[in-house]
């Protein structure tokens, strides 16, 4: 029976994306596990995968088209031995196919790609009501014996995908609350477009059509200045030694082609000192705090059109050389727009560095669910007094810890920065 392709969410924050380009056309005939389209979402271009075989039938939704909700139907999948009628047919909304057939021709990102194993027969809920779920996903909770029955799908339509199951392993209800929490912020009282373009009649301007990303961004800090209790603690630290350091590490990595930079250095800073007050390695999770065992820390890094928190993954136990690689290889993909959602989810702390453009300090806004974020400026030169009481000049350089107040007291945040600092004027402390 002829059925639709829907949108996907191919994120947890994703409304809606841009049907970037087409992979097959109309006649194809596809396997589950092809790859139908390439999907821009608020965050990247991602890869979409067909869930099962079939015939591509229609096309409803053309290249480069943007604005494309979840869930609206983007194609037509025949089953073999149908012809285009019946695609015309399933293509109408007054007459598209009943929902309980809808899971048969939709598609799924790469994580949902099945495998050649059969799946089990679909379940039942207790009350005879068919529980729609990927084949991905029944293989799972079959192999780990749970029962779908009691999950919440956040798949289109409600569908239970991979990611529930695995969240239902982990011991969380189903995958939705996240996902809605991550998009949720309380309505702004602001004037309309319309109001405020009243105010600039006679003006010349332009008119910008903000894209997914920045919507994305504002609704974020929106959520995280409305209802993270922010409180800022400052602190300078001295850099001459951690320069020195660096050089002499240059010079003997420059045969291998490394090249240490200081963010790579606060990286790894941050790192160890959440290993040294590991209460301060913590989020957010609305009704209890979650304590981190690894350092995962976010980096923040700017393209074109807004920005992304790439995630370093343990890195307390990664040498400088190998977060410095791992650092320049996310940054580069976060700028083509190439990251897949967890390598920029998570993590429990945040670095901004704008030191490179000159900053001197600033204050940076909480990435929810995370408890801090360090907002690093430029390395100055400047008159201090030495041990000696003299004056002499150093390398000085400012940073500010934006604090969540429900995660981290005042306390337990300046022993979070002290540690910070210690390992940036002691950089030998980072290696031993």
């Amino acid at each position: 029976m002829a059925t639709q392709i829907l949108m996907p969410a191919l994120s947890p924050t994703m409304e809606e994306g841009t049907l970037a380009k087409w992979l097959v056309k109309e006649g194809d005939t596809v396997s589950s596990g092809d790859i139908l389209a390439e999907i821009e979402t608020d965050k990247a271009t991602m890869e979409f995968e067909a869930v099962e075989e079939g015939v591509i039938g229609k096309i409803l939704v053309a290249d480069g088209t943007s604005g494309v909700k979840v869930n609206d139907p983007i194609a037509v999948m025949l089953e073999e031995g149908e012809d285009a009628s019946a695609a015309d047919a399933a293509a109408a909304p007054a007459t598209s196919a009943p929902a309980k057939d809808a899971p048969k021709a939709e598609a799924a990102p790469k994580a949902e790609t099945a495998s050649a194993a059969p799946a089990p027969a679909a379940p039942q809920s207790t009350d005879g009501k068919r529980i729609f779920a990927s084949p991905l996903a029944r293989r799972i909770a079959a192999d780990k014996g749970v029962d779908l029955a009691t999950l919440s799908g956040s798949g289109p339509k409600g569908r239970i995908v991979k990611a529930d199951v695995e969240a239902a392993k982990a011991g969380a209800k189903s995958a939705v609350p996240t996902a809605q929490a991550a998009t949720s912020a309380p309505a702004a009282q602001q004037a309309s477009a319309s109001a405020i373009a009243k105010m600039y009649e006679g003006r010349e301007y332009e008119e910008i059509e903000l894209n997914g990303m920045r919507k994305t961004i504002a609704a974020r800090l929106t959520e995280a200045k409305q209802t993270i209790p922010h409180f800022y603690l400052r602190r300078s630290v001295k850099l001459d030694a951690l320069m020195k350091f660096r050089g002499e590490l240059n010079a003997q990595l420059s045969g291998r082609g490394v090249k240490l930079s200081v963010n790579d250095f606060i990286i790894k800073a941050c790192a160890l000192a959440l290993q040294a007050v590991p209460t301060a390695n913590a989020v957010w999770a609305g009704d209890r705090v979650l304590q981190m065992k690894a350092s995962d820390v976010a980096v923040a890094v700017a393209i074109d059109g807004g920005l992304f928190t790439p995630v370093l993954q343990d890195a307390e136990n990664k040498s400088l050389s190998a977060l410095s690689a791992e650092m320049k290889d996310l940054a580069k993909r976060a700028r083509d727009r190439k990251l897949a959602p967890h390598e920029y989810q998570g993590g429990s702390f945040a670095i901004s560095n704008l030191g490179m453009m000159g900053i001197e300090n600033f204050d940076a806004v909480i990435n929810p669910p995370h408890g801090a974020i360090l907002a690093v400026g430029a390395g100055i030169k400047t008159p201090v007094v030495n041990g000696a009481g003299e004056i002499e000049v150093a390398t000085v350089m400012s940073m500010t810890l934006s604090v969540d107040h429900r995660v981290i007291d005042g306390a337990l945040g300046a022993e979070l920065l002290q540690a910070i600092c210690e390992n940036l004027e002691s950089p030998m402390l980072m290696l031993a």
